[in-house]
């Protein structure tokens, strides 16, 4: 199964839009200030189509949005239906609206983890002990005996 191709500006228009409602009515300014500050990495990936950096800013930043988010939510939602009386609505879309932004933002992060892919990036972690001992040791015959052994 081959994953549709997302464009990098449907996502960062997609999560600006659900922010600037989600900042509406109940979120502090902390909140704004994060999820503007990724966006404006994400707008550096549009700008920059072949930088691998650019992508990978942009993905670590939406990741670490997502626990930032849940923090947020945390602490900020109103507990006391007495907040909400003034402006109900206005509050439950706004709120909607963010639980909407942070339900999409791990599609989101999957999106761009194929565009890193694409772009060249491969983070894969390689622990081959053999080459780190190449690496490591020059001349030491205590650890050169060992090189090359599979166990």
């Amino acid at each position: 199964m081959e994953v549709p191709a997302i464009n990098l500006k449907a996502i960062i228009l997609v999560h600006w839009l659900l922010t600037v409602w989600g900042c509406m009515a109940w979120l502090p300014s902390s909140f704004a200030w994060g999820n503007f500050s990724v966006l404006a990495l994400g707008v550096w990936a549009i700008a920059q189509r072949d930088s691998i950096d650019a992508v990978l800013m942009f993905l670590i930043g939406m990741t670490l949005t997502i626990l930032t988010d849940i923090v947020h939510f945390g602490i900020y939602y109103p507990l006391s239906e007495a907040v909400l009386g003034r402006g109900r609505d206005t509050f439950r879309f706004s709120a909607g609206m963010a639980i909407l932004s942070l339900l999409l933002k791990p599609v989101s992060c999957f999106f761009v983890y194929q565009m890193y892919r694409e772009r060249g990036g491969d983070y894969n972690l390689n622990f081959d002990l053999e080459t780190s001992m190449d690496s490591r040791c020059t001349t030491d015959s205590a650890d050169s005996a060992f090189i090359g052994r599979r166990y």
